[in-house]
């Protein structure tokens, strides 16, 4: 490949100096260690030649150098770019493990088999290139990076800001403003600059020596520097002949004038090469035996050998690789064409890959002028395959495309339709709907495709839960076999159903859910029906699917498709398993910000949030929440804004920051009033419950806390409720509702609500250590904060720590209690809960001792002089063996002291003490 800055008759190449010393330096780093350096500058101002001299100078310092381009004729077709960087390494990927050689096999069409997710894709590409560059270093050239289709960018992406260390080398050509999918992630620049004033003489004087000085004055003015203007103009403009000058005109504007840069020339070259040049520019890869195959098929013999004698192309015989000297060349190449010459040039290319691979369907799409069923149908199976090797803009591309050469109506309908939910459900496409789809779309009685982008847009774009759901039960009536559990759009259908009905959180919603399913044959989808039991109904029907999701979940490294993963993390939100879903969650948000499927990020933002308000990272669940209201702003995404808003609300309440909350639940049930949202408007009662509890306003809380789940009663339709089971027990014992508490702790045992999970077993058993009779409830309290991994869930366990103290410290037992009660302090001090820290350090001061560690050093003085001795040397960092050691004490003893001086000062940890006593000095 080479570009603006060749010179015909040697490798000379003119004010490119600096450039050349760069490469050269990025050459022999990356040798040693690896990196990245993109290339940027305007059309035609050398980047591809130096991308050429990089190349030549890395095989002669010994390095493996593999190229690659992006064609804007392969934009839209998934990895086209990552099967031109792993096909000549075809041989190495053996030395890969099985999972990474497996990968990238199916990836690139080598192998079929379940598609992999992006990320082990991306790293098994990572492991590739730092395999083969073991034996010698490696170097990754690829030109006219924004060409390239956007997974294949992202992964490339992922690889090029990883090298460090590597002794591989990736460079990159960028036209100036252009926008890729490529994340160079603060990899440097290296921009191109049009050729300063002599060397662009000298270039001209070297390639035209015979122009006149009039005639080489204007070409210089007119050219402005940029080489390939000033190499391709005299020839491509005027037939310029050695000896002679261009013919006196006005040359057009430098955009034009490139624009058709090649045109004369390859408008002299006979139909036979046109023709096949043009199979070489739409073939994209650069595959020469391809090129070859499909022109001899379609002419008998290949004729490119006059296009690389007029400078257009360069063939590599040995290597098997075609490249067009210019990116410019090809799109020349292509718009000197008509619609039925580039027609029958990928007729020829679809004959020469595998029937239902996705390059055939492409070029036998492309090659299609009318309506054809057969090929629409082959796009919409290829489709299905895209989407699940994890590309749904991909997906969305070809299902289009299917409904354009779709003969019938409700083909057409149905595939455009699907298109658009892919839009909705996956992509974030919500304010393109309406236009995908057709008019009237929405009239009842819809078919179920229909059915379902309307509902999904309705649900998503306006949080309209009933008009959704009448939409899509009515879709559902009217499919050909409503019974049919392995029918896709079916299976999508109860997706967006069961959503309606966990958002409406009314019981007549979830009898909808119950009939439809009933109905389905052999059985409902596995994953919906775990959805139905974890999270429609958990506190129900969880328990005898647990083992089912656990297995799921456990598949989640394997699964490659953003929607799925999110799926299975919504089934495990209230079962609380989102902590082995962490990994898979953050896949699917890599996958929305490199562009992928937009939807599923915010979701799984959402869901790293909800995971995070129950372990406490409470300022991390805040930066995550602010970043996926930003893509709801940009999408239009109602519904999901208003359940991020929820997070940053419960935090506020938590907090004490009245004026957020009050102005962010008034937002929520303003907006889920009219729409009868359920969901949102639990969340909203949620805040204000906790907000009351941590200001005392304790008929508040309960009045709040019951509006989820009525006191006695666990709301099978309201998952929610099991957020809450704290908080009505607490507020109901509080206000002299002790039947009420009893009765909800019951229907708490009768759910086996204690079984779900280890979180749920520390609040059930807290719970019902709150209603219980002495000295049962002294043991019920330790069973909860002895439940394995209690500190997961800090919030939680401080609350039952302050209970638990509080109870002790009516109980007399003024010591016990310190120890729980300084234990929540701290913990709600960590997490800046400061309602929370008042009450605790309030009850502390009840006991006797101050509330908190400013006032722990005046306490100092209850210690005996030995305890205050070990104290002051705790605080200063002093372990137990030197604090014996320096008292003529056992480390056992020093342990003892510790343990029996923690609860008089008010503190838990050796953290807390140093706090306490910082400003104490040691004797």
């Amino acid at each position: 490949m080479t570009g603006g800055g060749e010179v015909t008759g040697g490798n000379r190449l003119f004010g490119r100096e600096a450039e050349l010393e760069q490469l050269d330096a990025f050459i022999a780093t990356t040798a040693v260690g690896g990196g990245g350096l993109l290339l940027t500058g305007e059309a035609g101002v050398g980047k591809s030649v130096l991308l050429d001299a990089a190349a030549a100078r890395a095989t002669a310092d010994g390095a493996r150098v593999i190229r690659a381009a992006g064609v804007e004729f392969e934009a839209d077709m998934s990895f086209a770019g990552l099967n031109q960087v792993v096909h000549p390494l075809g041989e190495d990927l053996r030395r890969l493990s099985d999972r990474y050689c497996k990968a990238l096999e199916v990836t690139t069409g080598l192998y079929e088999g379940a598609p992999p997710d992006q990320l082990t894709v991306s790293n098994a590409m990572l492991a590739l290139l730092t395999h083969v560059a073991g034996d010698r270093p490696l170097v990754v050239i690829v030109d006219d990076m924004p060409w390239l289709d956007r997974v294949s960018a992202v992964v490339l992406g992922f690889v090029a800001r990883r090298l460090a260390d590597s002794r591989v080398g990736f460079l990159a050509a960028f036209r100036s403003d252009e926008v890729s999918f490529f994340e160079g992630g603060g990899l440097p620049e290296l921009e191109v600059p049009p050729l300063p004033d002599d060397a662009a003489a000298a270039l001209v004087d070297y390639r035209f020596p015979t122009l006149s000085p009039r005639v080489r004055q204007r070409l210089l003015a007119d050219a402005q520097g940029n080489p390939l203007a000033l190499l391709e103009m005299p020839i491509a403009l005027s037939g310029y002949r050695p000896g002679g000058d261009p013919a006196p005109q006005t040359p057009p504007p430098i955009s034009r004038r490139l624009q058709s840069l090649f045109a004369s020339r390859i408008s002299n070259l006979s139909e036979e090469t046109r023709g096949q040049l043009l199979i070489a520019a739409l073939e994209g890869s650069g595959d020469l035996r391809v090129v070859q195959n499909a022109a001899a098929a379609e002419w008998g013999r290949q004729a490119l050998d006059a296009a690389e004698r007029a400078r257009l192309i360069h063939i590599d015989g040995g290597a098997g690789r075609l490249a067009f000297r210019h990116p410019l060349t090809r799109a020349a190449v292509v718009e000197l064409s008509t619609s039925e010459q580039r027609a029958q040039a990928h007729r020829a290319l679809a004959e020469q890959f595998a029937m239902d691979s996705e390059r055939h369907a492409w070029h036998l799409a492309e090659s299609t002028t009318g309506l054809d069923e057969e090929v629409a149908a082959l796009l919409e199976r290829v489709a299905a395959r895209v989407q699940q090797r994890g590309d749904p803009v991909g997906a969305m591309v070809l299902l289009l495309r299917a409904a354009d050469l779709s003969p019938q109506v409700d083909d057409r309908k149905r595939r455009s339709v699907m298109a658009a939910y892919i839009g909705v459900d996956v992509t974030g496409d919500m304010r393109n709907i309406l236009e995908l789809l057709e008019p009237g779309v929405l009239r009842e009685p819809p078919s179920l495709v229909v059915a379902l982008a309307g509902a999904a847009y309705l649900l998503n774009g306006h949080g309209a839960i009933d008009t959704a759901h009448r939409l899509l039960v009515g879709g559902l009536e009217t499919a050909a076999d409503p019974t049919d559990a392995k029918d896709e759009v079916i299976g999508e259908a109860l997706w967006v159903l069961q959503a309606l009905v966990s958002f409406g959180s009314r019981a007549e919603l979830v009898e909808s859910l119950r009939a439809v399913m009933a109905r389905l044959r052999p059985e409902p989808p596995e994953l919906i029906d775990l959805l139905a039991s974890t999270y429609v109904e958990p506190a129900l029907r969880a328990l005898p699917v647990l083992g089912r999701l656990d297995e799921v979940v456990a598949g989640l490294g394997e699964q490659s498709d953003p929607g799925q993963i999110i799926r299975v993390g919504v089934a495990a939100l209230y079962v609380d398993r989102l902590p082995a879903c962490r990994a898979a969650l953050w896949r699917a948000v890599e996958h929305g910000r490199a562009g992928g499927a937009v939807t599923a990020g915010i979701e799984a933002l959402l869901l790293l949030g909800c995971d995070g308000l129950l372990s406490g990272d409470w300022d991390e669940v805040a930066r995550l929440a602010d970043e996926a209201l930003a893509l709801c702003e940009t999408h239009n995404y109602q519904l999901l804004a208003y359940v991020l808003r929820f997070q940053h609300a419960l935090i506020a309440a938590a907090r004490g920051d009245e004026q957020t909350t009050i102005a962010l639940t008034d937002e929520m049930i303003q907006w889920a009033g009219p729409r009868q949202c359920g969901f949102v408007l639990n969340y909203a009662s949620h805040v204000n419950a906790l907000a009351a509890l941590g200001r005392a306003d304790y008929e508040a809380a309960y009045r709040h806390a019951t509006a989820i789940s009525p006191a006695g009663t666990l709301v099978p339709h309201s998952a929610h409720a099991l957020w809450v089971i704290l908080d009505v027990v607490e507020a109901a014992g509080r206000t002299g509702r002790q039947a009420e508490a009893a009765a909800h702790v019951a229907a708490i045992q009768a759910a086996g609500i204690d079984e779900i999970s280890p979180r749920l077993a520390l609040v059930a058993t807290a719970a019902a250590a709150m209603v219980a009779a002495e000295p049962e409830d002294s043991r019920l309290f330790e069973a909860a904060l002895a439940v394995p991994g209690a500190e997961r869930w800090p919030f939680e366990v401080a609350r039952v720590h302050l209970i638990y103290g509080e109870r002790l410290r009516r109980a007399k037992s003024a010591s016990k209690a310190r120890s729980h009660l300084a234990a929540a302090r701290d913990i709600f001090r960590r997490l800046h809960a400061e309602p929370w820290v008042k009450r605790a350090g309030s009850e502390l001061r009840a006991t006797g001792l101050p509330g908190a560690h400013t006032d722990a050093s005046r306490a100092i003085d209850v210690l005996t002089p030995q305890q205050r001795e070990i104290a002051l040397l705790a605080a200063a960092g002093l372990t137990n063996k030197q604090i014996g050691d320096k008292l003529f004490l056992s480390p056992r003893t020093v342990g003892t002291h510790l343990y029996q001086l923690f609860p008089k000062l008010g503190v838990t940890s050796r953290a807390a003490l140093r706090d306490a006593l910082a400003d104490h000095p040691i004797d």
